[in-house]
Parts: C-alpha cells; sequence; structure tokens
C-alpha cells in the first residue's frame, strides 16, 4: 500500500502518538518548537526512517536521546522535501523509538495563515489558523503525512498571553509560559487516534459560549453571540447522528467561526470543528454544513480514506449521513431535495473540468497529481449518488443506512480503501450479491464524467423552483410585468437557492431579465452568501456590468473557495472585466490564504511564481 501524496516510510513503521510543543511568533511568522514522535517498527532491522516537511528548517534529531543523523532530501513541488532520519542503532519489529525533531516553520507555511489585527473583525489582536487536510500537515510538524497513519497527541503551545490556543483535541488547561512571564501556555490532548491532517490549531482573541452540554461556541467577541445563536441546534444535530451512526467517540464538539479568508465552509477537525464566518447570515438555512461537519465525526475521522484517491469514502459517506440527518430533522422530501441540488453541483463540477477529464472518476489515479488541484463535488456528489443508487436497489432508507453503520463499526479506528468498502458491502449483503452484480463498477467508480445512472428524486420541494425559472426562461419582454416579489416571498431559502441554480444551469438570460428580476426581487439585498453567490454569478454572466465590482467584493471580502473562485472566473470570461479580475487579484492576493491564492491564479493563469508578492 503507497501513498502517492507522501514520500514517509509507511510500510516500515507507524506513529502511534505525537508530542508537540510549539511556541507561536506573530512577529516572524513562525512556530518553533519540536516534536516527538512514538514511532512502532513494522519489519526488523528498522534502521532508517522517512518523515514529510514541507518548508521546514530542521535543527535537530533526537532518537531515544540519542542524537540522530538526518538529511532533507530534493524539494518535490507538492510533497515537499522527505527528511530522512538514520538510527543509532536497529529496531526489531513491534519496538517502538521516540523521535525527537526540533524545527521551526517558515512564514511561507501552507497549512498556516498569519493575518494582521486589519485581517480580523477586532482590528487590536494578530490571529494564526492552520488548516492541514489534505498534505499540509507536514509544513507545520515533521509527519508521516498521510491518512493511511493514525495516531493520537498531546500538544502544549505558547502564545502571547492576550491570546487564546484552541487545537482539534480536548482542552487540558494552561498557565503562565515558566519561560517567558509575558506567554501563557495551553494544553491539548487527543486520546483517540486519527490522521495528521486533522492537526488544527488557532490563536486569536477568542471568547467561547456554551451551546449545549458537550458544545461551545467559539470566536472573535464581534461574532461569538450570533454565532451562538445560528448555532443552537448542534446538540439536536449530534444526537440524531448518533442516533444513526453509534455514540459520538471525541467528547467534545465544539465549533470555532474563523475569520473570512478561510478556505473552506467547514473542516471537521476533532472536538473543534472550523466554519466560515459566511454561514453567519441570520436564518439558520446554512445548517446544514455543520450537519456535514457533525457527519465526519464517523466518516472520515473514525473511519478514514486511506489515501486521498479514496476521498470519496470520507465526503460521499458524510453527504448521506448529512442528508440522512435532514431527513430526520426536516423530511424525506427535503433530503430529495437537497440530493436535485447536489447532482447539479456534481454537473457542475463535470462541466469545470472537462466530462472526460480523469479527476471526475469517483476514485482518480493521483499519481504525480496535487490533491489542491483535485478538489471538488465530485467525491461528495458523485460518492453520494453510487450510496443513493445502492440505496434504490438494497431496500431502502433503513436497510442502508444499517449497512452505513456496519460499515463504520468495522473500520473504525482505522483506514480503509474502496476495495476494503466493496468487500464488506459484498459480505453485508450476502443475499442479495446477484443485485449488486448488477451495478456496472467500472463505470460508477473508473470512469469520468457523470454517473451511469441518474436517480429519479422526488420534486415536489422543488417544483415551484422549476415553475419559476421556466417562467423567466420563456418569458416574452410583454410577459415581464406578470413577475411579483410574492413569487419568491413563498420560498425557503433552500430553494430560492435552487431557483438560482437552475438559471446557472440554463444560456444566459438577457440583460433586461437579471434587471428586471433586480427590480422586482431585489436580490441585491440578501445576505445570504449562497443566494448572494448564486445571484452575482448570474449577474456577471448575463454581462450586467453593474453586477462585477459587487462580484469582486464578494470575491474578496471573503475567502470561501467555493464563492471566490467562480466569482473571479465569471468575471475574467466576461472579456471586457477579464483585467480589472486580475488586477483586483493581484491587489488582494497578499491578504488571501495561501491555497486559495494559488487556485485563484491557476484558474486567471496568473504566473504562479509571483504567488507570494
Amino acid at each position: 500500500m503507497s501513498d502517492p501524496c507522501s514520500s514517509s516510510s509507511l510500510s516500515r513503521c507507524v506513529t502511534r502518538h505525537l508530542n508537540l510543543q510549539l511556541r507561536v511568533d506573530f512577529e516572524r511568522r513562525v512556530l518553533r518548537g519540536k516534536v516527538e514522535l512514538t514511532v512502532e517498527a513494522l519489519q526488523d532491522r528498522l534502521t532508517e526512517l522517512t518523515l514529510d516537511t514541507r518548508d521546514l528548517t530542521v535543527a535537530s534529531v533526537l532518537a531515544n536521546g540519542q542524537p540522530a543523523r538526518f538529511s532533507l532530501g530534493p524539494k518535490h513541488s507538492f510533497k515537499g522535501a522527505p527528511l530522512d532520519i538514520t538510527l543509532p542503532s536497529p529496531l526489531s519489529r513491534g519496538q517502538h523509538v521516540i523521535v525527537e525533531v526540533s524545527y521551526e516553520t517558515s512564514p511561507s507555511a501552507t497549512a498556516l495563515q498569519w493575518l494582521t489585527p486589519e485581517q480580523t473583525a477586532g482590528k487590536k489582536q494578530p490571529y494564526l489558523f492552520s488548516q492541514c487536510q489534505a498534505h499540509h500537515c507536514r509544513s507545520m510538524v515533521p509527519c508521516q503525512d498521510s491518512p493511511s497513519i493514525k495516531h493520537t497527541y498531546y500538544a502544549q503551545v505558547s502564545v502571547p498571553k492576550e491570546l487564546v490556543a484552541v487545537m482539534s483535541a480536548v482542552r487540558d488547561g494552561h498557565e503562565a509560559d515558566p519561560q517567558d512571564s509575558s506567554r501563557t501556555v495551553y494544553r491539548f490532548r487527543q486520546p483517540v487516534p486519527m490522521p495528521s491532517y486533522l492537526i488544527a490549531i488557532v490563536v486569536g482573541a477568542l471568547e467561547s459560549r456554551d451551546i449545549g452540554p458537550r458544545s461551545k461556541v467559539w470566536s472573535e467577541k464581534e461574532y461569538v453571540d450570533k454565532a451562538a445563536f445560528e448555532f443552537s441546534e448542534t446538540e439536536d444535530m449530534l444526537k440524531t447522528a448518533e442516533d444513526l451512526a453509534g455514540p459520538y467517540v471525541w467528547g467534545q464538539y465544539d465549533i470555532l467561526v474563523l475569520p473570512p479568508s478561510f478556505p473552506y465552509g467547514g473542516m471537521e477537525n476533532p472536538c473543534l470543528t472550523f466554519a466560515t464566518p459566511t454561514l453567519l447570515a441570520g436564518d439558520k438555512s446554512l445548517s446544514n454544513v455543520i450537519a456535514h461537519e457533525i457527519s465526519h465525526s464517523w466518516t472520515g475521522n473514525l473511519v478514514t480514506n486511506k489515501t486521498w484517491e479514496h476521498f470519496w469514502l470520507n465526503e460521499g459517506h458524510t453527504v448521506y449521513l448529512e442528508r440522512m440527518i435532514g431527513r430526520r430533522l426536516e423530511s424525506e422530501q427535503f433530503r430529495q431535495f437537497k440530493a436535485m441540488g447536489g447532482w447539479k453541483d456534481l454537473q457542475d463540477s463535470v462541466n469545470t473540468f472537462g466530462a472526460n477529464n480523469p479527476l471526475t472518476n469517483l476514485v482518480p489515479s493521483l499519481q504525480d497529481v496535487d490533491p489542491d488541484d483535485a478538489f471538488s463535488s465530485v467525491p461528495y456528489e458523485k460518492g453520494f449518488a453510487l450510496l443513493y443508487h445502492l440505496e434504490e436497489l438494497l431496500g431502502g432508507p433503513e436497510v442502508f443506512m444499517g449497512f452505513v453503520k456496519s460499515y463504520i463499526q468495522m473500520f473504525a479506528y482505522s483506514s480503509a480503501t474502496t476495495e476494503d468498502w466493496k468487500n464488506y458491502l459484498f459480505t453485508y449483503f450476502k443475499d442479495k450479491v446477484d443485485v449488486l452484480n448488477k451495478v456496472d463498477w467500472n463505470a460508477w467508480m473508473f470512469t469520468p464524467g457523470m454517473p451511469p445512472v441518474k436517480p429519479q428524486y422526488d420534486t415536489t420541494l422543488a417544483d415551484a423552483c422549476i415553475a419559476l425559472s421556466q417562467r423567466w426562461i420563456k418569458a416574452a419582454d410583454q410577459d415581464l410585468d406578470g413577475f411579483a416579489p410574492s413569487d419568491v416571498k413563498t420560498l425557503s431559502s433552500h430553494q430560492l437557492i435552487e431557483f438560482l441554480s437552475l438559471l446557472l444551469q440554463e444560456d444566459p438570460l438577457p440583460l433586461t431579465r437579471v434587471t428586471k428580476m433586480q427590480e422586482v426581487y431585489d436580490l441585491n439585498s440578501y445576505m445570504n452568501a449562497e443566494v448572494r453567490f448564486r445571484w452575482l454569478r448570474l449577474c456577471v454572466r448575463c454581462k450586467w456590468e453593474e453586477a462585477v465590482p459587487m462580484a469582486m467584493k464578494m470575491a474578496t471580502e471573503q475567502g470561501r473557495m467555493k464563492f471566490t473562485r467562480p466569482l473571479f472566473r465569471e468575471v475574467y470570461n466576461f472579456e471586457k472585466y477579464r483585467d480589472e479580475a486580475v488586477r483586483v487579484f493581484v491587489a488582494h492576493r497578499a491578504a488571501m490564504h495561501p491555497v486559495t491564492a494559488g487556485l485563484v491564479a491557476k484558474d486567471l493563469k496568473v504566473d504562479a511564481s509571483n504567488a507570494t508578492q
């Protein structure tokens, strides 16, 4: 079993525990300190091992307290540089060694974003957050940076005493830094084995509020009460998820609302879900992001894809579980409605990548492919579509959820491949093997483009959206007075999002239609990010020039890639404003998250070598 994204010695040894001691230096924008890795030999006469690193400065390496020879290999474009370590004495299979690496990160570490006080809500203190998925942990900690390896961790983090540190672990107290009275040391422990990509740290002027018996929400004080309100249903979702998938094993479930440049909607860091502030739109309709991140506590965090080629095992099952939570808390019609929306997102991704692009395979080959470049809705929505298709074939939601729960129990605390999953599926449904053998597995898994079967979803909640979008598509000039504000007042935000998504799937409307739509519905005034994002894309695509500055504002005042990348692409594709898109990007690049900046640079064909300027 090899991992195309890691240079570490995965077959020779395995990390069991990681002990971190870090000092956060905001002046120099680096983490300095050491990590002790408890490593177990998987073979006899183990004399060398390799860890992943990226842009780290390594000062020294000890093995069981003895100096060990080490060297950094050549730097690979996205894998970083292997750290080769020679052990002072050989290990036999099953023996442990404690490898201690003293090191410092680089100011350009891809896992970390350092924000100036001006980039925060409070404007007074700096802020640091990490985002390690998929392969960025190695720029923060030398490690076996592969999701096939799971370990527990303990951490001690020294920060300026006016700031607070939180991590993807259970808080274990804090005290004055014995080395520096102007600093505080925060301690954390993570007793559940987890992959390196789930190590996470945030340092800032943070406050918390209780939102449930095992949950707090954390953010800067400017957001904290709003966030506590928005996420008040967290415990209901946790209980529903436990009912579906089994006990929640991580103890605490906190949510941290990040500054706007956070590149994702959410990140399922254990004990501490990260969430974008674009969720704080005041209408709770965006709780599916939290349902999604809660679901990852089982699918992703407890059962993990063995390599990023099997990412659909994390995301397809998580979307399936997220929608099962929606079914319990809302209705089966609601689940069907969300599934239809997901199919559209899948079509969008397939169109962006191209229907013959192998990255649209459910199980792509990532040999020499940067996982960041492969990220899309495909593993989420093609994965969900396969699971939903199997649900229909095998006896419905209750029956199939029984399999998902059993799969989670079977592979809990370990990592799985698509083959492991498929073999277990055939074992679990051994009396329905004839049905399973009729599935075109090759078309589903190893063929690019849309899936071979389109599920027939219940359209009850979508019918109003379809009817309204068709009215706009077919309207002649004399029909425009027939539209009224009440058309959208009766729609939920989920339905309004769907209405706009349907229009984005068609050829661009005439400009007179979108200006009329603004006049009647005043969509410019909507603050829900999912609505605003689709509305502005629609306006730019219909060449409404007034929308260009609004689209650029949304693309830069928050950094969620789901919004930022398509908004930049739409303006770039509006020939008259192509240079404007590039100009705005270059002006904002320095304040953007490094991963977002790198991908937008590729989208806009801006020379990536200037990406740090």
